[in-house]
């Protein structure tokens, strides 16, 4: 199973999520190829409801902790709840353009 599907199983399994994403980001990166080391993350599950940004982020880090430890250096998150993915109409920003990293790999 590859690092992107056990993220994907592991939101779904504990967020029921009405909308999940997991885009491996790592080509965009300085890394070798195939690497499973960045992700873009979008989670939109009612589980957010009434939890300010940050306990929703902290939530995804606990979920993901093996993988944060191991092979993933870097997620971006977007955590939504139905009606914020609603208001949005169902939008994210893209992430940003790697800045380099040099010899840490980033």
């Amino acid at each position: 199973m590859t690092v992107q599907e056990r993220i994907e199983n592991k939101l779904a399994a504990d967020l029921a999520p009405q909308f999940l994403e997991v885009i491996n980001e790592s080509h965009q990166h300085n890394v070798p190829p195939g690497a499973e080391s960045h992700f873009k993350v979008t989670v939109v599950s009612p589980r957010f409801e009434g939890q300010r940004l940050i306990a929703r982020h902290r939530l995804i880090n606990e979920l993901l902790s093996e993988e944060l430890v191991g092979p993933v250096h870097a997620l971006t998150l977007h955590t939504l709840t139905p009606d914020e993915w609603f208001e949005r109409a169902g939008a994210v920003p893209d992430s940003p353009p790697c800045l380099g990293g040099g010899a840490t790999g980033h």
